[in-house]
């Protein structure tokens, strides 16, 4: 008898552990998007679903399904919309464009919480380490908008570049002065473009310069194939320090870190060209703001362009606005039309694997089972 009530507590265990390790695929979810709010543009285009009124298109299939689908805007603060569903939520769908801040803090009050997905690239708006530790899975929609920020990054060269947009202010204003945008504006051919980062995205724009007759750089933790490196013509640089001052032209492709937060201080913008050209569509916190609007100012950066801030949206007093010969816009490279169909189908099949108890492809992961992705160790 007593050997029989030891293997029935046996698998009453076994039960229990079963029924825990299938908790994300039993029963109803409270799923929370938070999204930028379209308002008039919402009816302006179908295929616009990755704003609050477009909520990924996936509405109808969650609720189908019986999960339950909170999608607001108001993400800051303790008054916010997301802060009233954090202790019981079971997924949280944020994007780079509206992130909401996932904070160790935040983590902590999310008992229920599972999974957190990031609609597009880059998930460093949430505290992976705290992550990490309480158990949660992080995933992003990888590749999803690599296309779409690469061309963004060539476009804003060139309007930087070209010395595009007085031009476009002249025209507005009824003015026409030639010279007031010539005297510094500039062919792409023969420059020396360097890409800080050549993952896929700064491969991506690598390729897309060949054409262009550029001088190519890339400094990244890891030398690109030789094979792709040979088509693309692009040198690998190993040393940033010894590659900034050589390049006309500087791109940041690279994630924001710990070791990439505010790597671009006064101290590392001094050892770039005088009159160098500065894109970055990776994240803000990567350059030290004052530095940067020091930098414009003084005419040591001759032109800055991108669309990421910290924090964002970014405030009306923040220095960028009014820094001189800048092309900055809100966050929008990566959150075309084509980018949005793409991680918001990316979103649903992540939910759908969820929900059934399977893995997501492995590229996605930026958290799993404890250990952080390598870029972000």
């Amino acid at each position: 008898m007593a050997m029989w009530r030891a293997a029935a507590r046996q698998l009453v265990d076994r039960a229990l552990v079963g029924s825990r390790a299938a908790h994300t695929s039993a029963g109803s979810k409270k799923i929370v998007g938070v999204f930028y709010k379209a308002g008039e543009y919402a009816d302006k285009n179908p295929n616009f679903v990755g704003c609050v009124e477009g909520a990924l298109g996936i509405r109808n299939w969650l609720e189908s399904k019986g999960h339950q689908y909170i999608v607001t805007d108001d993400k800051e603060g303790l008054d916010s919309e997301l802060e009233k569903h954090i202790e019981d939520m079971h997924v949280l769908i944020t994007t780079p464009f509206h992130p909401a801040y996932v904070s160790a803090e935040r983590i902590k009050k999310a008992k229920n919480l599972e999974l957190l997905l990031t609609a597009g690239i880059g998930s460093d708006h949430i505290d992976l380490p705290a992550a990490a530790a309480a158990g949660l899975t992080v995933a992003e929609v990888t590749g999803s908008n690599t296309v779409s920020v690469a061309e963004d990054e060539l476009m804003r060269i060139l309007i930087l570049l070209r010395n595009f947009l007085p031009g476009y202010q002249q025209v507005v204003q009824g003015d026409w002065n030639v010279a007031g945008i010539a005297h510094r504006a500039y062919d792409l051919e023969g420059k020396t473009v360097g890409t800080v980062g050549a993952g896929r995205i700064g491969r991506l724009l690598l390729q897309r310069l060949k054409p262009f007759n550029c001088n190519l750089l890339y400094h990244d933790r890891l030398q690109i194939n030789p094979e792709l490196e040979k088509e693309i013509g692009a040198k690998f640089e190993e040393d940033l320090d010894a590659m900034l001052p050589k390049c006309d032209v500087i791109v940041i492709n690279t994630p924001l870190t710990e070791k990439t937060r505010g790597m671009f201080n006064k101290e590392k913008i001094a050892k770039m060209k005088k009159g160098v050209i500065v894109v970055n569509n990776a994240r803000g916190a990567i350059m030290d703001t004052q530095a940067v609007a020091d930098a414009c100012s003084s005419g040591h950066i001759a032109g800055y362009g991108g669309d990421v801030w910290f924090p964002q949206p970014a405030p009306k007093d923040h220095p960028w606005r009014y820094m001189p010969n800048h092309a900055m816009t809100p966050h929008i490279s990566g959150t075309t039309i084509d980018a949005q169909l793409r991680y918001a189908a990316g979103v649903k099949d992540m939910l759908d694997r969820h929900f059934k108890g399977e893995d997501f492809p492995a590229e996605n992961y930026i958290v799993k089972e404890g250990e952080l992705a390598s870029q972000y160790r």
